[in-house]
Parts: structure tokens; sequence; C-alpha cells
């Protein structure tokens, strides 16, 4: 199917398979730009292990495909793990690669009318995920892997495990959503319970977990919060299991919603969490605060809100409103 490169890819694969150090997205992401890679190599007959070939390849994605500075960014950390790990080289020489540009453009946020609005388009369990999301700042994926135990309904707080760069941390569980949510736990609960009785029941558990405590993954507190309708055999173990609910899913339920509210303009999931943050920095909320909330690295990713609080402000009137 690979042709050539194929013995290639059969080893990532088993080297993914057997360090399980990634996740099964980020293995997809990289399997694809290593295709796209060799693919290259072969289209204009250079060495694939060789440093000036990488070099080439990158440029050709910033001059010629014109892709964005993150897109560049995800095909190198492909090629480099490709490189340390398959052909147990380093990569030399690449520091004057043409760099893609960045764009930097303000994201979209919804006012609070409009996520009012928006909010009456969507019912039962799909309004209750928009809500968690907007209610605080989750990302689409953090939500949709949600764990009962990450509930905490006594002391009122979400806590969100293994966020973007491995980081935990926690935030407000709403109390607009609190008993709608113990509703949905309930008949998660009952689910589970009929999995089980069925000799299913059991979810994915990172593996050194899974190996330290072999039956957690039937436990109760392990399950999803958000679980799949559907049984469905696990990609990487064959078993098996309820996997939790996809992003896209989330992401449609947004769409149909902007669209059914009428409002005109590019709002997707990640638009709630850009106006989760914008509407706590018009509240007074420190901007530090937020940046907790959001689980950023630095700061100054946040400040980003404080420049779409100021368009959103009350701007000096307009010389021809004067006449």
């Amino acid at each position: 199917m690979f042709g050539g490169w194929s013995p290639v890819l059969r080893k990532i694969c088993v080297y993914y398979k057997k360090l399980r150090i990634l996740g099964y997205r980020t293995e997809k992401t990289y399997l694809d730009w290593v295709k796209r890679y060799l693919h290259y190599c072969i289209d204009h007959k250079m060495d694939r292990e060789e440093s000036s070939s990488v070099k080439l390849y990158l440029t050709y994605l910033a001059v010629v495909q014109k892709v964005a500075g993150g897109t560049q960014n995800q095909a190198f950390n492909a090629i480099l793990f490709l490189f340390r790990n398959i052909f147990k080289k380093e990569l030399k020489d690449i520091k004057d690669t043409v760099r893609a540009k960045n764009k930097v453009n303000l994201p979209a946020v919804l006012s609070i009318d409009e996520v009012k609005l928006l909010f009456e388009q969507v019912y039962g369990t799909k309004r209750m995920i928009l809500e968690l999301i907007y209610g605080t700042g989750m990302r689409v994926s953090e939500l949709t892997r949600l764990r009962v135990m990450n509930i905490d309904f006594g002391n009122r707080h979400i806590v969100i495990k293994d966020g973007k760069g491995g980081k935990d941390r926690i935030v407000s569980l709403p109390k607009k959503v609190e008993e709608p949510l113990r509703i949905h736990l309930s008949k998660v609960k009952e689910m589970h319970n009929q999995d089980l009785m069925l000799s299913f029941g059991e979810v994915y558990l990172p593996p050194a977990l899974a190996r330290k405590y072999p039956n957690a993954g039937k436990e109760w507190k392990w399950q999803y919060v958000f679980p799949s309708s559907k049984l469905a055999i696990d990609p990487r173990s064959g078993k098996i299991r309820r996997h939790h609910i996809m992003n896209q899913s989330v992401q449609r339920t947004m769409k149909a919603a902007v669209s059914s509210a009428g409002i005109p303009k590019k709002a997707t999931v990640h638009t709630l969490r850009h106006s989760f943050a914008t509407h706590l920095l018009m509240s007074g909320v420190n901007i530090r605060e937020i940046q907790d909330l959001l689980g950023h690295k630095n700061l100054e990713t946040t400040m980003i809100y404080t420049h779409i609080m100021r368009e959103m402000s009350e701007t000096p009137r307009s010389p021809l409103d004067m006449l």
C-alpha cells in the first residue's frame, strides 16, 4: 500500500503500540505527516534519513503549500519523532529553514445575549455540554474525556486531568448544570450496569494504570461522563469498550445551534472558551486567575482577551456622528 517505505511505517506502528507514549489522535497525526514526508522524498529522489531532506520538505510546506506556522511545527515534531526513535539520528543544520508565518487574528467571541440565544436552540444533554464548555472554559477534548471521578459535587468543582501540556487544573462546577448533570450521570450509571451484565463495561485506561489495576476499567468512577451511545472495538487493544463521545459530535451540535440562532459569526465550540475568558475579564476577574482557569502556560496567551475586551468595549464616537 505504501510502496518501498511501508516497513518504516510498520516499525513506527509497532513502536507506538509498544510504548504508548502518544495519544491516539497524536499517533494518527504523526503517522500522516510521516507518510507525507516519505512520499515527498520518493517523488524528489532524496535520502529520507538526511537532515537536508527535512529542511527542503519544511521549506516546501511554507513556500509552496503555504501552511500556517502551527501546521509546519506539527510536521516538524512528527519528523523529529521519526528521526529520533526510528532512524536513531538527530536532525542537524535546519536552523535557517524557511518558517511559515502565523497570522495574528483575534478569535471570535459571542456576546452574552448571543450565548443565551445559542443555548435556546439546544436541549437536553447537548445543551448541557455546551453550557459546561462555556461555564468552565474547558476545551472540547477535555470535556469529552471527563471521567465520573472528575466531577466533585461536594466541593462544586471539576478536575480536568491531563489537559494540554499534560497539566491538571480545577474549574468551578456551574450551579446551573449541577442538577441536570446529576440526572444525566444516573442514566449513564444504568447504562454502565447493563454493560456489566453483558460482560462489557470496561473503558480505556492509561497503560501503566491498567497494568497496576487490571479491573479498574470496569469501576464506576473511571467511566466517561459523556459516553458513546454504542459499544465499539478499541483500535489499539481490540477490546470491545464504550468510548466517550467524539469531539466532532459536539462540533456538529455547535454548528447547528449557531445556524439556527442566526448568529453571523464564525463560531465553533472553541468560541465558547474564548467567550468564557472574555466575559470573566469584563466582569473584573484578574487576568492571572483566568490564565489558571484556562490552563495557559504563558500569560501572553491569555493577554489576547484584553485586546478582545477593548474591541467589545465602547469605542470613541465616529466623527460622522458629530456632524
